[in-house]
């Protein structure tokens, strides 16, 4: 059983939206700055170079882009908080057996704190950073090195639970896994092949998960 991070296990929109304000507070900017920061950062696509590029320009910050980065990568993680219920499903599911894993994109530190700072390491059998693997989903190595680190193998079978089509869906599938998509409201992308089951946060997923 694995699952994606931001935005599927932990309120990653949440926790930037925390940390925007805490900025824009402290550089003595208003509340239209969060809601161009949250904007700009894309829901985390956008790259950080850019992002912090823009920042600085835009509120003619006299900090460089590196500093800028390097403070939000410390913050932002202590600021994502765990979806509610997501503790108690998981435990719910090993409780009936499973393994339950973890396989995310980012920055080893960055999510590395995510995990840490949230409690999520608490609920989990391993997980695999793609910062810390030097590989990405949708690439199935990476869905290999997670089900290994729980003590199991994608051979064994299992699901991949999680909000991006292409690197959560379409990788899982690629791995031979049954999937969950987490919709957060959005419509599947047409074209692609389609997941066993759609829902439109983590905790419905649970209920899937634990009938099947």
């Amino acid at each position: 059983m694995l699952f994606d991070l931001d935005n599927t296990l932990v309120d990653r929109a949440a926790g930037l939206r925390l940390w925007a304000q805490e900025f824009c507070v402290r550089r003595g900017l208003g509340q239209a700055d969060v809601e161009w920061m949250v904007e700009a950062d894309g829901d985390g696509l956008v790259p950080k170079e850019i992002f912090f590029g823009e920042l600085r320009d835009r509120f003619r910050l006299p900090d460089s882009v590196s500093s800028l980065w390097a403070q939000y990568r410390v913050r932002h993680p202590a600021l994502i908080p765990v979806f509610p219920g997501v503790p108690a499903g998981l435990t719910r599911l090993r409780a009936e057996g499973w393994k339950v894993g973890l396989v995310t994109n980012g920055f080893a530190d960055v999510q590395l704190r995510t995990i840490t700072g949230s409690g999520m390491g608490a609920y989990l059998d391993g997980w695999a950073i793609s910062g810390a693997e030097d590989v990405r989903k949708p690439d199935r190595r990476l869905f290999e090195i997670a089900a290994r680190r729980c003590g199991t193998t994608l051979s064994d079978g299992g699901w991949m639970i999680g909000d991006s089509a292409t690197s959560d869906v379409g990788g899982g599938q690629a791995a031979g896994l049954r999937t969950v998509w987490v919709d957060r409201g959005g419509a599947w992308p047409s074209g692609l092949p389609v997941p066993d089951h759609v829902t439109p946060s983590v905790v419905e997923a649970f209920a899937v998960l634990l009938a099947g």
